[in-house]
């Protein structure tokens, strides 16, 4: 990949920034953005739909929401530290990681997140298409111009996407307010006046366990966004304050929207995300359901530029480690065109009864994303402690090398470990049916594959990286030596 690193044209409102490091001169925004971009980020029905799960297995309410809140708080305590990552470095979130893997040992984590990108990407699709409500079966034309606006938002960048994000924080807040208060005064009355309550069982293990890993599971899916959005800000913004805004934001709308999904598939037979929405908004007023689920259509399309980007600087990261490239608007254009006719041809070949293997398939790829994050936290926090040669990362033939063994065996043995757990439609673990499908292999794998890497890396000398190559990447990018 090329060093010089000055925008294409600085007068743009496209980003010109993609796989490289943002120097001091490019930083901005402020620590607390990051709450409502994470906040509209998970805002999105496919975090409504993660809440049905409990009442579904036989959870009463109560104990749902109490999976989802625990599991939630577990699960978004990995996403948010991924996020004092982006300013100490200036980096992208994936392409950090040739630091612990080389930069064709990452490749495996790279396939896999494009993978899961291009899978939200198509199942947000559908579900904007069924959101829209006119004319639903049209999708040859309602897909490509949904993927094309994502796709244009995504071109824009960062600043834009961050922008939409705070606004769409302001109105989901509004609408759901309405919507979650109704429900959750109404519903509890009616069935103790009609005895119409679904779910009626207190306490299942089974549905406890797959509610709380549900919850878990979805926010930690999201550590392979953070830094992107975080990368911008100056590189002495405070951490604590950065991780809490992220947690905070990320958190909250999880909590608040699956929490809803319980309640909604406790009282309600058949639930399903759009048209549940629908009827409960039009319980408070005709035609509020409608606005209610265009809302979250909106929502979706935001979250599909995220993703869309997200794509695009992961597949950029994983070219370059083969074959280097200048990290240019017409790539970014480029890249991004190909993520979104990608989406497009998957999106139109897949037939309906094919979403549950598909979503089975997603969840396959975030499998092994998770040893990843492990290895990735414990080098950055315990290991390296946030000094890293950004040059030799960006050049890929630097220091970190091409294949780095510590990483990739303790990558490996956590993947391996997790097999035993792993609950999908057309496999399950062993251990995971003994505990009727609940799936607890992040938690296996964070900790065999975290652990495997600090043993492996205890006693690691950075010296060499910090009094060569810091400094030159320090002369390269505009960074003082602490970074």
């Amino acid at each position: 990949m090329s060093s010089q690193l000055s925008p294409d044209n600085p007068d743009s409102m496209i980003e010109s920034r993609s796989i490289d490091v943002v120097p001091l001169a490019e930083r901005h925004g402020k620590v607390w953005h990051q709450g409502p971009f994470w906040f509209a980020g998970n805002f999105v029905l496919t975090t409504l739909v993660v809440g049905f799960t409990g009442p579904t297995m036989g959870l009463s309410l109560g104990f749902s929401i109490l999976a989802i809140v625990l599991g939630v708080g577990f699960g978004t305590f990995f996403m948010a530290f991924h996020a004092n990552q982006g300013p100490t470095m200036g980096l992208a979130q994936m392409i950090q990681s040739r630091a612990q893997f080389g930069s064709r040992g990452v490749l495996l984590p790279f396939i896999a997140t494009v993978f899961v990108y291009v899978g939200f990407l198509v199942f947000d699709t559908i579900l904007v298409t069924q959101g829209i409500g006119i004319f639903p079966e049209a999708t040859w034309f309602w897909y490509p111009v949904i993927i094309a606006v994502s796709i244009l938002i995504a071109v824009i960048g960062h600043d834009l996407l961050h922008l939409i994000q705070r606004w769409m924080t302001y109105i989901l807040m509004a609408v759901f307010v309405v919507i979650t208060v109704f429900a959750f005064i109404h519903f509890p009355n009616a069935a103790i006046d009609a005895d119409a309550a679904v779910n009626t069982a207190g306490w299942t293990a089974s549905g406890f366990l797959v509610q709380f890993s549900l919850s878990a599971g979805y926010n930690i899916s999201y550590s392979v966004y953070v830094s992107d959005y975080t990368r911008y800000l100056p590189p002495k913004s405070s951490a604590p304050k950065l991780i809490g805004s992220v947690y905070a934001g990320a958190g909250l709308s999880a909590v608040w929207l699956m929490s809803l999904g319980a309640l909604l598939a406790t009282y309600i037979p058949n639930a399903d995300p759009i048209s549940t929405l629908r009827d409960v908004g039009d319980m408070i007023f005709p035609g509020f359901g409608t606005i209610a689920v265009l809302v979250s259509s909106v929502a979706l399309v935001s979250i599909m530029g995220v993703n869309a980007y997200g794509a695009m600087l992961t597949g950029a990261s994983a070219i370059d480690g083969f074959k280097p490239m200048k990290p240019t608007v017409r790539l970014r254009v480029v890249s991004l065109i190909l993520v979104g006719i990608v989406t497009l041809v998957i999106a139109l070949a897949i037939p309906d009864d094919y979403l549950d293997s598909f979503n089975s398939f997603v969840g396959l790829m975030l499998y092994f994303l998770i040893p990843w994050t492990a290895v990735n936290l414990v080098d950055f926090y315990l290991v390296r402690r946030g000094r890293y040669a950004l040059l030799d990362i960006v050049h890929g033939d630097g220091i970190y090398g091409r294949w780095a063994w510590k990483g990739l065996t303790a990558y490996a043995a956590g993947f391996i470990a997790m097999i035993p757990f792993f609950s999908l439609s057309f496999f399950t673990g062993p251990i995971a049916a003994r505990i009727d499908g609940a799936d607890m292999s992040f938690a296996v794998g964070l900790l065999v594959s975290g652990l495997i890497y600090f043993v492996l890396s205890r006693g690691q000398s950075s010296k060499q990286e910090e009094e060569q190559a810091i400094k030159r990447s320090a002369e390269e990018f505009g960074l003082d030596d602490s970074h």
